[in-house]
């Protein structure tokens, strides 16, 4: 379950209770901080908290904050920093030496434009998308405008305020398209404002060819990530949701019906049957659409005799198939348990998406976080 599944749930329940709540989000960070523009936490009256805005040095006191934004019945921006080594509020000393900025903002359960019905709208229809939010305006400016949104999907579609749509829009369009987050200085016909731009992107799609022992360790472990795993096999005794309950789906597909089964070309493949014929039949799907990531598990012997065997498809496409497949599958992490094996393919498959190479940090250049 994603964070923001986790949190849409928490405000559901709070709402049903009539509890009165605030959310807490990360919307600017200078230098370094555990958590990165966006991360968001659910802070109810009585002081329970859903999410993390921090490692947990400033969750109680953006708590205490909060509750008092919910009291007051406005919004309000509080700057924590880091960097101040004689500082000793909040357990943080030396710290993450960073600046973090957090909007908190008290819900009113009865607007539909309030900023978890706005995330909602994104969890409901999944695709790459940029929340714009409001977190300043100059002196002169409405406060009003702090905590206005504006949703952009990537078909277009505009969600939020009308007054800010214009330019607000504008600048999502070229952070959507740049595939980054910022913080930026917009002019409004509100006013100046600074707003967060926020690329939020859907779970991840992950389609797992076998149902055996080792595959739900590695369900398990993408599940808890928010990743949205299909689980595939021949064999119906195998493939049940008893045995991977925490798979979206679990399909019985016999070999034949793989074979001409059109599969999802932008989701992430991983080929764990144990079955000779089921990953040929697998590949030579796969090798006609451009998937972003095929990994086989098995030796590099049964990887290249499998390739060998398509031969029905074109040279090209088994060359550039060959340029991409995965195989061995993961990281070397010495792995030998179904459990490490898991994590080194899950670890393997974050690396790839966040287009990282999966060494040590210390061995990274500049910083942890690509700065927005």
């Amino acid at each position: 379950m994603t964070e923001l599944q986790r949190l849409l749930l928490a405000y559901d329940q709070h709402r049903a209770d009539a509890r009165p709540c605030a959310l807490a989000t990360v919307v600017e960070v200078l230098g370094s901080a555990y958590r990165r523009p966006g991360a968001r936490m659910l802070v109810t009256e009585d002081g329970e908290l859903t999410g993390a805005i921090s490692g947990g040095c400033l969750e109680g006191d953006a708590r205490q904050r909060a509750r008092q934004a919910i009291f007051r019945g406005h919004p309000a921006l509080v700057t924590y920093d880091t960097r101040d080594e004689d500082d000793p509020r909040h357990g943080l000393g030396p710290g993450c030496q960073g600046v973090v900025r957090i909007l908190l903002e008290p819900l009113d359960f009865a607007a539909s434009d309030n900023p978890v019905e706005i995330l909602r709208e994104f969890a409901q229809h999944p695709e790459p998308a940029v929340l714009a939010t409001v977190f300043e305006t100059d002196a002169s400016g409405l406060r009003a405008a702090v905590g206005q949104r504006l949703l952009l999907s990537a078909a277009g579609v505009v969600r939020g305020t009308a007054l800010l749509a214009v330019p607000l829009a504008e600048a999502a369009r070229v952070a959507l398209a740049q595939s980054r987050s910022q913080v930026l200085d917009i002019d409004t016909d509100a006013g100046p404002v600074r707003a967060l731009l926020e690329i939020l992107t859907p779970p991840l799609r992950v389609v797992v060819y076998g149902a055996g022992n080792d595959a739900q360790p590695l369900v398990r472990l993408g599940a808890s990530l928010g990743w949205h795993i299909t689980v595939v096999d021949g064999r119906p005794n195998l493939a049940t949701a008893a045995r991977f309950p925490e798979a979206a789906a679990v399909q019985v597909v016999s070999v034949r019906e793989l074979e001409v089964q059109r599969p999802d070309a932008d989701a992430y493949h991983v080929l764990l049957s144990h079955n000779y014929a089921y990953d040929l039949a697998a590949l030579q799907t796969l090798v006609f659409f451009p998937a972003p990531y095929i990994g086989l598990l098995g030796p590099r012997l049964k990887a290249q005799r499998l390739l060998e065997e398509l031969g029905t498809a074109p040279a090209a496409a088994v060359e550039a198939l060959r340029e991409r497949l995965r195989s061995p599958i993961g990281l070397d992490l010495g792995s030998e348990t179904p459990e490490e094996i898991a994590l080194c393919i899950v670890a393997e498959i974050q690396a790839h998406r966040s287009g990282r190479q999966g060494q040590p940090l210390r061995e990274r250049a500049g910083t942890v976080h690509e700065p927005a």
